[in-house]
Order: structure tokens, then sequence, then C-alpha cells
């Protein structure tokens, strides 16, 4: 049984630090409440409180809130997660760093807040995610034949532009490996930086000569609302990440990536269809099948495994069937994912691409 037994809602495009199923209940019974009781508990003690401790004591402060509780249960189970609600409340001005304001202030807008949670998802796009993924990305890369990525879950597609980013490898006892985009090239104005733990860095970024995003909402950056949206799903303590969208923003600018709308299901054999001769197709996710059922999944598994194309996972060590099993030495309460490529386990990497580890097996 996956980590309390839930079955996630529809989907997310690479929501906060999922690693964990989500509620699925329809109901508001007292399996429902006691199903998303649970829910916030688990994010605010395992996904929050490493990192965001303003959302842990909110999420903390939900769970034992019978009222909220309530109106969260009116709404469809795919939009009663903590990270929905947290981004809505501070997309319409909540920053209160003490439950009881926050609360008080969620309360009192919640028309607003409610009706944001209906209309939008968690669309999480963190570029620093590449720096992890390009340890998979790394492996593909062949000499001659420039990649195709094409994002499953893409938000507005900050992540299809591992090419394009400054990246510093840092490793103990080693020099840290700095990996810049060619001259004239796309080039960010922001660098990332990944800590290694027993892995070894790239020698090069990715050659990309494709990029294609399928979701179901895709996120435009050059409108203020969708920029303003992706920035408030940056937990409080993160602000850091900020300038990566922003830098992000400029080069989408530049050079967009081709966007489809769609659930990934429906739309991957159409992409796949659109990648120019001679490249290598890649599809890739990063906490996104979280959001999927199982049945989803496998779906989604058989169609990559039978296109016959590379596939780059970052997902909850639950989330890919057997992987939990082949890695009985990995803790299902550590905050983070487990990087694969082609189904087999790479690396345990951080939230938002800051470290990977090799793994314990």
């Amino acid at each position: 049984m996956d980590v309390l037994g839930l079955r996630a809602p529809d989907r997310d495009v690479a929501g906060g630090l999922i690693m964990h199923e989500l509620p699925d209940r329809e109901s508001a019974d007292a399996g429902g409440l006691t199903q998303l009781q649970e829910h916030y508990r688990v994010f605010a003690e395992i996904e929050a409180a490493p990192v965001s401790p303003r959302y842990a004591r909110w999420a903390a402060g939900v769970a034992e809130d019978a009222e909220l509780l309530q109106r969260l249960l009116v709404l469809p189970s795919a939009k009663r997660q903590a990270n929905l609600l947290f981004a809505s409340a501070q997309f319409h001005g909540v920053q209160a760093e003490q439950w009881a304001q926050a609360r008080a202030q969620i309360l009192s807008g919640w028309t607003e807040i409610s009706a944001t949670m209906r209309g939008r998802a968690t669309q999480t796009n963190e570029p620093g995610r590449i720096a992890a993924l390009n340890l998979a990305f790394s492996v593909i890369q062949d000499d001659d034949a420039p990649l195709a990525l094409i994002e499953v879950g893409a938000s507005a597609g900050l992540c299809l532009y591992p090419d394009a980013w400054p990246t510093r490898y840092l490793r103990a006892g080693q020099a840290d490996r700095e990996l810049v985009p060619p001259e004239g090239a796309l080039r960010s104005a922001v660098q990332l930086s990944c800590e290694l733990s027993g892995l070894e860095a790239p020698r090069a970024l990715p050659r990309v000569g494709y990029r294609a995003g399928i979701d179901l909402n895709p996120l435009d950056l050059t409108d203020a609302e969708d920029q303003r949206w992706l920035e408030s799903l940056i937990w409080p303590g993160m602000e850091y990440r900020i300038p990566r969208i922003r830098a992000g923003a400029e080069i989408l600018a530049q050079d967009p990536p081709a966007m489809f709308a769609g659930d990934l299901n429906d739309r991957l054999a159409q992409v796949l269809d659109q990648v120019p001769a001679g490249m290598t197709p890649v599809v890739f996710h990063t906490a996104v099948l979280a959001y999927l059922n199982r049945q989803d999944r496998r779906r989604f598994r058989s169609q990559v495994e039978a296109a016959g194309v590379r596939w780059v996972s970052n997902e909850g060590i639950r989330i890919i069937e057997g992987f939990a099993e082949q890695l009985p030495r990995e803790s299902e309460a550590e905050s983070g994912f487990v990087l694969s490529l082609d189904g087999e386990p790479l690396a345990r990497t951080t939230p938002h691409g800051q470290a990977a580890r090799a793994l314990r097996r």
C-alpha cells in the first residue's frame, strides 16, 4: 500500500515537495475527513517542517481546524491539498507567520481564495530541478544527436532549458565543476547549483534541439497573473527561488517551447510525432505522477515504453511501482524524489534540485 493508502487526484505540475499521494475521497463523510486531516499532518511534519516553518504551522493548524476542514471537504478532492490552499492564500495576500492570524485572513477571504483554488492548479515550476535532471540527461546525451525534450506536467516550461542554465556541481573533497552554455546560446542570468554525494557530475550541459511541454493548463509567463500565481506557489522561506522564475521567463520569451494543453496520456503520442528526425526523444517529469491514479500511471508508463523513447522520472519513492521494493534501505519519510532513467533508479534528489546523492541499496 502507498503511504497513507491514498490515491492521488488528476495531476499536478511538479507541485511543491510532493512525495506522497494526495487525498482522493470525494465524500465529506468521516472517512474523507480523516484522510484530509492525515494529509495536512503529513504535509506539516514531513514536507514542510524541514524547509518552511510557516507552512508547517499552517498545515498543523488546518489539521485540527474543524471549520476549515469542513470548508475544504466541500471542494472536489483534487482541490483540497495543502499546496493549493496555501498558494491561493498567498495569492490573495495572506502572509501571517502564525496560524491564528493566517486562519482569520483565510476565513475572511474564503470566497476569493476558494474561487482561486477551484480555478487554478498547483503548477510549481522550479528550474533548480534541472541540476538534478542533468544527471540523467548526461547519460542519454549522444555525441551526434541532440535531445528532443518533452516534459509532461510542464507548467510554464521552465525545466525545458537544461542547456541554458549555468550550473555548478559541488563535490566534497573535489573541485567544483561549473558547466556553462556556449557563447551565443541561450543563457540564464542566474546560476544553478547542486551538491553531489557519491555521484559523478555531468561533464557538459546537454544539447537540446527541440522542446515541448504537455500540461492541462499551461502557464504563460508573459501574462502577469500567471507569473504572479507561479511565484505564489513558492513556499515561505524559499524566496530565493523567485529570481529563477524571472530569469526563466526571460529565456522563454527569447525561445518559447511548443506547449500542448491537455491530459498527458491523451496528448503524449501526438507530441512524440512532432519530434524532428535525427534527435533523441526524452520524456521527463518531476512530481507529476503522484497526481495520477494508479491506472493512469500504468497507462503512461506503458505508452512511454512502447514508444521506445528515453524516460527520465523524478518522483516520490512509492510513485513508480517497484522502486520502494528495489530500495529497501531508502526511507519513505525523506522528502524528495528518486531520479530514474528508463525505469532504473539512479539517485535520490532533493525537492528543488539543490542536492543529489547515491542511492542506498
